[in-house]
């Protein structure tokens, strides 16, 4: 029995160290790093999102990629997406710094994320962009309710349930009449 709990003990100890864990796959760039001019942009305003120097290795290929819905009609800096996820790929500066001007297409709803993966190093960085409604336009749901009180109906229920209740009562004490 020892045996089997020692054996079993050192094959979890090998398997803690020896498979890494996701976490020390890449390395994430933190969000001191990141600086987008407007996380909260209008459809088809553009916004610019910056990686500080040492973001990445100097000169190395970074791609760059959008997910949100809606996304068919984006532009990354200057690429036009059609699809739900697009991406495109830039060179950083020797410094290892990089930007990416994103402009969402005009039917843009809900929340973007754009993605930069260093193609050297690994790194990886994410920005939200969530998107703002157009001038003129409500993200409001519509009212379809009533601005009744609900306390109207109940009093109004109420009120049926007395007059029933007296109709039966009249209607009982005229056959007692009637019989005597």
């Amino acid at each position: 029995m020892a045996k089997k709990f020692i054996a079993a003990f050192a094959l979890a100890l090998i398997a803690l160290f020896a498979v890494p864990t996701a976490a020390n796959a890449a390395g994430y760039v933190p969000q001191s790093s990141i600086t987008v001019t407007d996380s909260t942009p209008a459809p088809g305003v553009p916004t610019t999102i910056s990686f500080a120097a040492g973001a990445f290795l100097g000169s190395e290929n970074v791609v760059f990629t959008l997910t949100g819905e809606n996304a068919v009609g984006a532009t990354l800096a200057s690429f036009k997406a059609v699809v739900n996820t697009k991406s495109i790929t830039k060179v950083a500066a020797a410094s290892g710094s990089t930007s990416l001007v994103v402009t969402l297409p005009l039917n843009a709803v809900g929340t973007y994320t754009v993605t930069a993966t260093g193609a050297t190093s690994g790194n990886v960085a994410t920005a939200a962009l969530t998107v703002t409604p157009a001038v003129g336009s409500s993200s409001a749901l519509p009212h379809t309710g009533s601005d009744v009180s609900g306390l109207l109906f109940w009093a109004a229920g109420g009120i049926l349930l007395l007059v029933a209740g007296l109709v039966v009562v009249l209607t009982v004490v005229r056959r007692q009449r009637a019989i005597a």
